[in-house]
């Protein structure tokens, strides 16, 4: 059972003098303050590799041991992992594996059986590690074993004595924000027919019912023009009201984590993930003056075909459960209230800016000479 807390708040000091006059100050903690800490000691962890990467094999299988001979602790592994035949032709690796509990996806729920996580690779296995929990989520330890690594800041080399800090509850931690995504769709029995270029010709007979998925976002939420050649053609609520109408390749909504993903390959700003923002950005708009905008993080957003879109749109979550979007369907969107717990190598702050060095280069320029007053008088 996972016991633990994350020290975040705002607060708030009435300081009163002698008079019956009261002045408010109001403290607004700092991002790198944030830590991990453990009402009881932590006694299982999920493990979650890359699915058939030979490079991750040596250290699953290192750490794997570290943690149930050395920490003694209950590890769970998903049984695909355990079905990749580099792992089950092991007979030495055979023994530990006898002492994992196991579970498949979407079948097995483990929400209230793992402690923390442990995930090994690139960004895709936190992204993943993200979609396995659709309320709590456990804290989440990323080690860098993949490509790109914006989110995992960890590095192997070192990998026990930075599992047990974590343990201890030695740790900085940052709290990741998600999307509550809610999919609204037509349950149409005689689906729309639509051409080779994906043009609506009939929205068919509606059967009345409709059909409803919930998922939980950690980057970011898109909508696109999937293979057809016409321009995307959605209308954006914020709160009921209708802001603008999209017509495009597509838009992305976005957490703060996702800012340094889709979206800034869009043309989006960075946010740093202690932002409570959703960043909506344009995928190549059809007009000079639509520029991402930053949303509170309490607003609720809805995206809908417009009525006089030619053709339907597609919609993919984290790169994932990608599917069509038809007339009378929606896209409800929110922040959730399950962020992702993110464990910081150092903390929030320097390890988002060691990340925007690192990973995308930010800011990288060949410095100018120095001036020296003789090249100053020409």
């Amino acid at each position: 059972m996972r016991v633990m807390k994350f020290n975040h708040c705002l607060t708030q000091d009435a300081a009163a003098n002698h008079s019956d006059n009261k002045v408010w100050k109001w403290h607004i903690q700092d991002p790198a303050s944030q830590r991990l800490t453990w009402n009881k000691p932590p006694k299982s962890v999920l493990v979650i590799k890359k699915i058939r990467d030979a490079n991750l094999l040596q250290p699953f299988k290192e750490l794997c041991i570290f943690l149930t001979e050395v920490k003694n602790m209950i590890v769970y592994v998903e049984m695909k992992v355990l079905e990749d035949p580099a792992i089950s032709a092991d007979e030495n690796f055979g023994a530990i594996t006898k002492k994992f509990c196991t579970f498949r996806e979407d079948l097995d729920d483990i929400s209230n059986r793992v402690d923390f996580i442990i995930c090994l690779g690139g960004d895709g296995t936190l992204l993943y590690a993200s979609s396995l929990f659709q309320d709590s989520v456990p804290p989440v330890m990323a080690f860098h074993l993949g490509s790109l690594g914006f989110l995992t800041p960890f590095k192997f080399d070192t990998y026990q004595s930075q599992v047990t800090q974590v343990i201890e509850g030695n740790a900085a931690i940052v709290l990741r924000s998600r999307l509550k995504v809610r999919v609204l769709k037509e349950n149409w029995e005689k689906k729309a027919k639509v051409d080779e270029k994906g043009v609506i010709l009939t929205n068919g007979d509606v059967e009345g019912s409709r059909k409803a998925a919930q998922y939980q976002v950690l980057n970011e939420v898109v909508v696109d023009r999937g293979p057809s050649s016409y321009l995307s053609n959605v209308d954006l609520f914020l709160d009921g009201h209708l802001i603008t109408t999209v017509q495009g390749d597509g838009v992305i909504v976005s957490t703060p984590t996702g800012s340094t993903a889709y979206a800034v390959a869009a043309g989006a700003s960075m946010i740093h993930p202690n932002v409570p923002a959703i960043m909506i950005t344009p995928i190549c708009p059809h007009s000079l003056s639509f520029r991402p905008i930053v949303v509170p993080a309490g607003v609720e957003l809805k995206i809908m075909l417009s009525r006089d879109a030619r053709n339907t749109a597609w919609v993919s979550f984290d790169g994932r459960k990608r599917q069509e979007i038809c007339h009378g369907d929606s896209i409800t969107i929110t922040t959730s209230c399950f962020p992702v717990p993110s464990i910081c190598f150092r903390d929030p702050v320097n390890d988002w800016f060691e990340s925007l060095a690192e990973c995308l280069h930010w800011n990288v320029r060949k410095k100018q000479n120095y001036l020296s007053s003789e090249d100053e008088e020409f």
